[in-house]
């Protein structure tokens, strides 16, 4: 769980965090425009644009569990990871449960996107179970942890679950529900932890397959530029005056 890999927070802050103001932007009324078109274009602008629901699919091919020491309570602890986001090459979220042995709680921990209200903390349900509460820990430019302590009982409920939905809110006060599918997190999360070097090599290549992704997309951009019409030439200098 990479607090690198939000490569698309940009992407997702548009679309969940701050989307009326980006919408704001792009829509700001034409110039020359009658005032009242202006004060009509204003208005819907400043209209909610009400709740987003966000289908998100897994980054990864499979969930990863980790397992190492923890420090502080010189005991071993495990975590089952993935990542997940709007397309598979576009990861915008991970969650990530923590199994500390032999203690009474586990921790269910999040690398949200940006821009998002940090007060209300969030929310999350299991299929259509009750929902229950976490808190925002710490954020950095490019992504916010938040976690929730739980008890054994919901972990083994999400082994059995189709899906996990997560609810925060956008800077407009808009509810967004994240939805993440939890396909085959049983077995993992009771299964053997990965191999240190295994782990390395998948990141590695999870990693150039990003970068590789995203220079395609920039060649493509570019590619499109280049392909745009050519600006108009500049008009003539005034000619010279007749002796």
């Amino acid at each position: 769980m990479s607090i690198k890999f939000l490569r698309s927070s940009a992407a997702a802050l548009a679309l969940f965090a701050g989307g009326s103001a980006f919408a704001q932007q792009a829509q700001a009324p034409a110039a020359g425009a009658a005032p009242q078109q202006q004060q009509q274009q204003q208005q819907q602008q400043q209209q909610p644009q009400g709740p987003v629901k966000a289908d998100l699919v897994p980054v990864q091919p499979e969930w990863t569990k980790v397992c190492g020491g923890d420090p502080q309570s010189q005991k071993e602890v495990c975590y089952t990871t993935r990542d997940f986001g709007l397309q598979a090459d576009q990861p915008i979220l991970a969650l990530a449960v923590y199994d500390p042995k032999g203690a009474p709680e586990k921790v269910i921990r999040l690398l949200l996107p940006p821009g998002l209200l940090l007060k209300p903390g969030f929310r999350f349900s299991i299929d259509k179970g009750p929902q229950e509460t976490g808190a925002f820990e710490i954020c950095f430019p490019n992504g916010c942890f938040a976690e929730a302590k739980v008890k054994q009982a919901t972990v083994d409920s999400m082994k059995k679950a189709e899906k996990l939905s997560v609810v925060v809110k956008n800077q407009v006060n808009n509810e967004v529900t994240f939805v993440l599918p939890l396909a085959a997190f049983g077995k993992a999360f009771d299964g053997p932890a990965i191999d240190p070097k295994v782990l390395e090599e998948r990141q590695k290549k999870l990693q150039e397959d990003l970068e590789k992704k995203a220079a395609e997309e920039r060649s493509k951009l570019d590619a499109s530029k280049g392909g745009a019409a050519a600006p108009a030439p500049a008009p003539a200098g005034k000619a010279p005056a007749v002796k």
